[in-house]
């Protein structure tokens, strides 16, 4: 198939979303420097919206939650609510399925879709956050919603050695035993050219429970899980133009819970976990591996006016679920993938007078992702699916007068996806009956695409910016699940036509007084064939393929009358229509588990003496009520049951002993709220309707060298 279309190939989207007393000030826009498009440039000079979350602002979370999903909640306005466990189940970016990467390798398995990427790292190596919203095929496959980049820390210190040395404890109201954690991060140079950055970090979560002192159910349970991350990054300066490094990047987390199941009712009793378990999972739960080896060229001065950046990469990763019953024996699944790629970016200054400048940024992306969803004992769930994709790419900036950006390109992907014999599982339907197992012939799956981008950004004053994009992502998501779930005898039989987004976006930021800024960002994405979850007549999760629309606002407002208080909050809204008939009408709602419900963010951050800071955050999730139960059963279908609303507050405090002491205190859920995540009532399962945690303090000591 090939089609004409058009894409953010390697356009960065990129304005500053303040929300915390460390959110980056307008004032200081000139002087941060991003990495999202792929280039070093400032974000004035980036049409679009961006997300970045600072290192301060991760270390501020930090003290209420390590759950990297839980911070990203709090700090990213258009992403929805955690679910409060291992599985980001439900936690879309706009609507959309989000790709995640760690310094640019990515980490999302859109193949077979796993739903653990985000939580793929520990917070404490993390330099910064670069969430790019709205679809765009920059980084490739996967990022039908924007994507999320973990920036790791770096080598930043002249000495031969320094660091930061971080310890802390958790706990609840109800006691149990307590989680802890622990984190060393050391960097400096070895000699004028040789500098490193290495980092361990070790956390052992205790009971988890709810407001009543309950514990929650063990279904991708957080409690009780070991969680490891390692990192090593190694720089030699060739000379004052060339740098090469190499880094190691690995996380893994176990579970060592042994809580029984006790299933409850929908809207009525939670599930919870109660005394032992059978003993049926026979492979701890979590991720056992995430290995990221990268190796980066860059030579700033190629040839006059020409630079390059080269970026080798692999990634291990597997992940391991708890038992399931829904299919003949039962067992455990596991999803493994294994990627291998390159990028290529060159830079090419093409003019450069007192009123304008151009560039060119153009190369080549290559990846290989091999990825397949198991059973423990060998059973295939999905075949293997070994995917190729080679994107050269060609991007044209230009600057007028250092007041209008404008920014286009071209990208053409060429995917490939080799597809094996397999046989798909006989599963167990609700009346008790068996689906029969059928031979699936595998085969190849092609795809090809010329896809392009425009966008602009107009800076009238330190007032008002201006900013508008056409976007668009191009990916195969969820192929595997498309393909385990096959009524026909061969690949060729089934819908597996890739997604393709387009994304418009026109929105204003700016700084109206020194201590006002704001941003506020409207956005459409349209795909003639997207898709959704959705549950079939036995109650079976199938995936719809339908043209789609999706449309929203978002903004936020930062106050910082005075030095010592900083104040402000967000608010995103959106909403989704499908036409399953394709037949132009869209009067169907997407459903709950994309569509989540409007999200206020708010914060206040006072530093009453030097030293002491004191915050308060807080969460509104507002309520949904989208859809109707069946008329006769009374009973909601899966994604769209009734979601209450709910508001949390958390409590943050540190206290700067001198330069290298500091001490932190956290509160989550400071007012022991009693009440379920959304993804609990939007599912309309009895075995998902879970509360969420009640009360849990934190205490973290900082030693800086």
């Amino acid at each position: 198939m090939k089609k004409i279309i058009l894409s953010a190939a390697a356009l960065a989207a990129i304005t500053v979303t303040a929300q915390h007393k460390d959110s980056l000030q307008m004032k200081d826009v000139d002087e941060v420097v991003l990495t999202a498009s792929r280039k070093k440039e400032s974000i004035k000079e980036v049409p679009g919206s961006v997300t970045i979350v600072s290192q301060k602002q991760i270390q501020s979370q930090l003290t209420v939650n390590s759950d990297i999903s839980n911070i990203l909640q709090y700090t990213v306005p258009s992403l929805a609510p955690s679910s409060g466990t291992t599985t980001n189940s439900g936690q879309t970016l706009r609507g959309r399925q989000v790709l995640v990467l760690i310094d640019g390798i990515p980490q999302s398995t859109p193949l077979r879709n796993g739903a653990r990427d985000i939580r793929s790292i520990d917070p404490s190596v993390i330099e910064r956050i670069e969430v790019i919203k709205g679809a765009t095929s920059i980084y490739g496959n996967g990022s039908d919603g924007g994507i999320i980049n973990y920036i790791t820390r770096r080598a930043n210190s002249d000495r031969r050695i320094s660091g930061q040395s971080q310890v802390g404890i958790t706990g609840q109201l109800y006691g149990g035993t307590l989680g802890f954690r622990a984190s060393q991060f050391l960097t400096g140079k070895i000699t004028s050219k040789f500098d490193y950055a290495a980092s361990l970090a070790y956390e052992r979560t205790g009971y988890i429970k709810d407001a009543d002192g309950v514990s929650l159910s063990p279904t991708y349970s957080t409690a009780k899980m070991d969680n490891y991350n390692g990192m090593l990054k190694l720089g030699y300066n060739l000379n004052d133009n060339q740098r090469i490094e190499a880094s190691y990047i690995g996380y893994a987390s176990k579970s060592e819970l042994d809580l029984g199941l006790k299933t409850g009712k929908y809207g009525i009793t939670p599930t919870i976990g109660e005394g032992s378990s059978k003993n049926q999972e026979l492979t701890p739960q979590g991720t056992p591996r995430n290995h990221n080896f990268k190796i980066s060229y860059d030579n700033r001065n190629l040839w006059q006016g020409t630079s390059l950046n080269v970026n080798l990469y692999l990634q291990d990763f597997r992940t391991v679920y708890g038992y399931s019953d829904t299919f003949l024996n039962g067992g455990q699944s596991n999803v493994i993938s294994k990627k291998k790629g390159a990028r290529f970016n060159f830079d090419t200054q093409l003019w450069n007078t007192q009123n304008s400048q151009g560039e060119v940024l153009y190369g080549a992306d290559i990846l290989n992702d091999k990825t397949v969803q198991k059973l423990e004992d060998g059973r295939y769930w999905t075949p293997d699916m070994d995917m190729t994709n080679i994107a050269p790419f060609m991007l044209v900036k230009i600057d007028l007068f250092k007041k209008l950006i404008l920014k286009g390109g071209l990208r053409y992907e060429n995917i490939r996806v080799k597809v094996g014999d397999f046989n798909t599982l006989s599963t167990i339907k609700n009346d008790g009956t068996f689906t029969n197992s059928i031979f699936v012939k595998g085969g190849d799956l092609e795809y090809n695409a010329l896809v392009g981008n425009i966008g602009f950004r107009y800076n009238f004053n330190a007032q008002i910016n201006l900013f508008g994009s056409f976007s668009q992502s191009y990916s195969i998501n969820e192929l595997g699940r498309i393909l385990r779930t096959s009524t026909a005898d061969t690949i060729s039989k089934l819908e597996t036509k890739p997604i393709i987004v387009n994304n418009y976006e026109l929105g204003a930021t700016g700084q109206i007084t020194k201590w006002l800024n704001y941003e506020i960002t409207s956005y459409v994405s349209t795909s003639k064939l997207g898709a959704t979850f959705i549950q079939s007549p036995d109650r079976s999760l199938t995936i719809q393929r339908a043209p789609e629309v999706v449309y929203g606002v978002e903004g936020f407002l930062h106050f910082s009358p005075v030095q010592w208080i900083n104040f402000g909050g967000s608010y995103s809204w959106l909403e989704g229509i499908t036409s399953p008939k394709d037949d132009g009408d869209y009067s169907t709602k997407i459903n709950n588990s994309r569509i989540s419900a409007p999200k206020v963010l708010a914060y206040v951050q006072v530093r009453p003496i030097h030293g002491l800071s004191v915050g308060l955050d807080m969460l509104h999730a507002f309520g949904q009520d989208r859809f109707q139960p069946n008329a006769k059963t009374g009973l909601y279908t899966y994604g769209e049951g009734r979601v209450p609303e709910y508001t949390v507050f958390n409590f943050k405090s540190s206290y700067d002993i001198n330069k290298s002491w500091k001490v932190s205190a956290g509160i989550e859920n400071l007012f022991n709220k009693s009440y379920q995540p959304a993804i609990a009532w939007w599912t309309a399962r009895d075995s998902d309707f879970v509360n969420a945690l009640g009360m849990r303090g934190t205490l973290l000591v900082e030693y800086k060298f």
